[in-house]
C-alpha cells in the first residue's frame, strides 16, 4: 500500500508539471499560432491564458505590435548616371497572423530585403533633382509597391521614408556652383528690374516738369542747396532758364562755355 501512494503522488505530480507546462499566457499585443499533429488551427489565439498540450500541439508566437526597420545604405544609379546611396526606414505590423507564421520563414527578414530591392528599382528609375525634390511621391510609391509584395504573407506596410541621401563629393561642388550661379542670376535680374523702374520713373518725371516748366526751375535750385551744404570748391555759374530756350531758338546745341580759374 505505501508503495501504491507514493506512485499515485507520483503520477499526480507529474501531471501538475505537465499541466503547469501546458498554459501560456499570451500578452494584449500577441497572438498564438497552435499547430495540431502539424495541421494550424484556422484562428490565431490570444491574448490571455490559453493551453498548449505538448508534444501533441505547438505555438508560434506573433507580436502584432508596429516594428521599425532601418534599411542598410544601398548603392543606386540615378536615372541621370549619378551614383548615390540611400538608407530608409520602413514601418510594418502584421494583420494576419497565420499567414505570417506559415507562408514565411522570417517575416521580418523577408520585408527588409523587398525593401532593399525595392528601393534601388525606384530610385533607379528617377533623376537627382526629382529625388531630392519629390521625396515625399517616391516614399508613397515604395510602400504602395512593397505592400501588395507582403500583403500574401499577411504584413501591412504603413509607411517608407528615405532618411538619407549621400552625394559624391564632385556633385556637392558641382550643386553648390549651380545654386551660386542661380543666385548671381537672379540678383542681376532683379538689379536690372530696378534699374527699369528707376528710368521709368525719371521718364515720368521729365514728362511731368515738361508741363510745367517752374517745377525744374524749383528743381535746380534745390540741388544748388544740396551742393552748397558739402564743403568743396566748385563753383557754380546758375544760368537761367530763359537762356537755354533763346539758344535753342538760335538752333545751338548748347550755351557758350563759361570758365572760371581758381587762385
Amino acid at each position: 500500500m505505501p508503495d501504491f501512494f507514493t506512485a499515485l503522488l507520483i503520477v499526480c505530480a507529474i501531471l501538475v508539471l505537465y499541466v503547469l507546462n501546458c498554459i501560456k499566457i499570451l500578452r494584449e499585443y500577441e497572438r498564438g499560432v497552435i499547430f495540431t499533429l502539424g495541421r494550424v488551427s484556422p484562428q490565431p489565439y490570444g491574448p490571455g491564458i490559453i493551453f498548449v498540450f505538448k508534444p501533441i500541439q505547438q505555438m508560434v508566437r506573433i507580436s502584432l505590435r508596429q516594428d521599425v526597420l532601418e534599411v542598410p545604405p544601398q548603392d543606386v544609379i540615378t536615372r541621370d548616371n549619378v551614383t548615390i546611396k540611400v538608407n530608409a526606414v520602413v514601418t510594418l505590423y502584421v494583420v494576419n497572423p497565420n499567414d505570417a507564421a506559415i507562408k514565411v520563414a522570417n517575416y521580418v527578414y523577408q520585408t527588409s530585403q523587398l525593401a532593399q530591392t525595392t528601393l534601388r528599382t525606384v530610385l533607379g528609375e528617377v533623376e537627382l533633382d526629382e529625388l531630392l525634390s519629390h521625396r515625399d511621391k517616391l516614399n508613397v510609391r515604395i510602400q504602395s509597391i512593397m505592400d501588395q509584395r507582403t500583403e500574401p504573407f499577411g504584413v501591412k506596410v504603413i509607411s517608407v521614408e528615405v532618411k538619407q541621401v549621400d552625394l559624391p563629393d564632385q556633385m556637392q561642388r558641382a550643386m553648390a556652383k549651380q545654386a551660386e550661379a542661380e543666385r548671381e542670376k537672379r540678383s542681376k535680374i532683379i538689379h536690372a528690374e530696378g534699374e527699369f523702374n528707376a528710368a521709368q520713373k525719371l521718364v515720368d518725371a521729365a514728362t511731368l516738369m515738361a508741363t510745367q516748366p517752374m517745377t525744374l526751375q524749383l528743381r535746380y535750385l534745390q540741388t544748388l542747396t544740396e551742393i552748397g551744404v558739402e564743403k568743396n570748391t566748385t563753383i557754380i555759374f546758375p544760368l537761367p532758364l530763359e537762356m537755354m530756350t533763346l539758344f535753342n531758338k538760335l538752333g545751338l546745341t548748347a550755351p557758350p562755355r563759361l570758365e572760371a580759374e581758381k587762385k
